[in-house]
């Protein structure tokens, strides 16, 4: 069976990639910061790396600890929540190191032998925000937008060695993840701007109502990357979830 390489995958939908690739009988290479074992089920198929997408030498290790993969699936970010005004430099790089620059260097450790072999599938995971602009997501929506675009060129140059290139675009998940997360990262960078606080709040109030119904599962971005990895039909662009859906076609 085909082996994938899954990077972020100590939660959310990484996670949940791993797991179903796992159950559809494929090798999975599940890597993650800081490897977790109990998250997965225990497998032949299975081998768990740490993997620090911002390290070039986290990457080398990883990369070759894997060996000959099929798949890459670049899943790994970090989330941020605020103005432009209230994010500090340090914290947009950071961002773009992980979201942006992490993407690049793992693409670029995995080219040499999908080249060689003339095949191979990349899977960037980026978000439905890319698809509307939305307040005080900014920064998140550059560093995702820039893998779209990245990804739309990559697939014309790859083309012609035989290797795929797809976004997979996920819309909100039911539940307050990205909201926590955002919260607590937040108050750890100093909180945001006064003048935005009426606005944080509301999309705060935003990110955590509505139906769960109108939101991404995780099953919608495993089903979609499942597509993308399976079907060489599948449309470059893909959104996840029926948000990104709806979003996507309007």
């Amino acid at each position: 069976m085909p082996t994938i390489l899954i990077t972020g995958c100590s939660s959310g939908f990484g996670l949940d990639t791993a797991r179903h690739f796992l159950a559809e009988g494929w090798t999975v290479i599940a890597t993650m910061r800081t490897p977790k074992p109990d998250l997965l089920p225990a497998s032949d198929r299975l081998t768990i790396l740490p993997l620090d997408v911002t390290d070039p030498a986290s990457i080398a290790a990883a990369v070759a600890a894997a060996g000959e993969i099929d798949v890459l699936v670049n899943n790994a970010g970090i989330g941020w929540l605020n103005a432009v005004e209230g994010t500090p430099i340090p914290v947009v790089r950071d961002i773009f190191e992980t979201n942006t620059i992490g993407t690049i260097a793992m693409i670029q450790a995995v080219l040499p032998q999908f080249r060689t072999r003339r095949a191979g599938v990349i899977i960037n995971v980026t978000s439905s925000v890319t698809l509307k602009n939305y307040d005080l997501l900014s920064v998140y929506t550059a560093s995702k937008a820039a893998v779209n675009a990245l990804t739309e060129v990559m697939a014309l140059e790859l083309a012609p060695f035989g290797i795929r290139a797809h976004v997979v675009l996920p819309g909100q998940a039911p539940g307050t993840a990205f909201a926590a997360n955002a919260r607590a990262r937040l108050a750890q960078e100093g909180g945001f701007p006064e003048p935005y606080a009426e606005m944080i709040q509301a999309v705060f109030a935003r990110l955590t109502s509505g139906s769960d119904d109108e939101k991404t599962r995780p099953e919608d971005v495993t089903a979609a990357i499942w597509r993308v990895a399976t079907d060489p039909a599948a449309p470059m662009r893909l959104p996840a979830g029926a948000d990104a859906v709806a979003l996507f076609k309007g």
